[in-house]
């Protein structure tokens, strides 16, 4: 009979204790419900980033492939650049418009038939484009910081949680006088709940943050070979100008 009496009193007790998720989070501490308010939150922002970077970059590279499969299609490259100057913003595009807009100002009085202006002229074209990469990629990474940030602070931000947690059922513990599981436990699970919410939070921002970083530097090195068959297109322009030029003298 007192084994029955038991058995009923330690699952009344167990009964007492709600231990969904949402019943934690209630239970738990006010320091820990903040620590918890802000791993959800910096986890939503983090799946808002990922698939926006996502969406975005699968967009800019069926751009990419559109303008170069124009580009090499044999269109003069003035005609290219009149279409494509007034479109809306595109790294690809800013990239190609940037070197044109340097090409043609030092063409204005005529392309330079002296070596040395034609080899600063080939110099500020490819500056040009490499500053508009960088401006590019660096509008391009913005949240990625955020990424990696979340990917290693959130699990330690959990653990201060967890920390904080376990501190106040060891002091209501000592407080009651009762070590009983049934007692132990729900503080316990409201404690460690806070770190699984940290790592719910992390482990997606880590392997996104490297998945895409992965598929930005791809981007950025299409836009740098791009801008190498950009350069020797007009280092062909020019000697093919300064050929011309000495077959007249000769």
């Amino acid at each position: 009979m007192s084994v029955e009496i038991i058995t009923q009193s330690l699952g009344g007790a167990a009964a007492a204790h709600d231990m969904s998720a949402m019943a934690l989070f209630m239970q738990a501490d006010i320091v820990v419900k903040m620590i918890m308010i802000s791993l959800i939150a910096a986890s939503i922002w983090s799946w808002t980033i990922i698939f926006q970077k996502r969406s975005l970059l699968a967009k800019l590279n069926r751009r990419a492939k559109r303008f170069e499969d124009n580009f090499w299609s044999g269109e003069a490259l003035d005609k290219i650049y009149d279409r494509v100057k007034k479109s809306k913003e595109d790294p690809m595009l800013s990239t190609f418009t940037a070197g044109m807009d340097e090409w043609r100002a030092g063409v204005a009085g005529g392309v330079p038939s002296n070596q040395s202006l034609q080899t600063s002229l080939r110099g500020r074209v490819e500056r040009s484009m490499s500053v508009a990469i960088g401006r590019e990629m660096n509008h391009l990474e913005s949240g990625m910081t955020f990424l990696a940030s979340v990917a290693s602070s959130a699990p330690f931000i959990g653990l201060l949680g967890t920390v904080w947690g376990i501190m106040n059922s060891f002091t209501a513990i000592a407080a009651t006088n009762n070590t009983s599981l049934a007692v132990v436990a729900p503080g316990i699970a409201e404690a460690l709940f806070a770190t699984a919410i940290g790592l719910v939070a992390a482990i997606p921002a880590a392997i996104a943050y490297n998945v895409l970083s992965n598929k930005l530097n791809k981007y950025a090195d299409r836009l740098e070979a791009f801008t190498d068959e950009f350069s020797a297109i007009l280092s062909r322009h020019l000697d093919a100008q300064e050929s011309s030029v000495l077959g007249k003298k000769m």
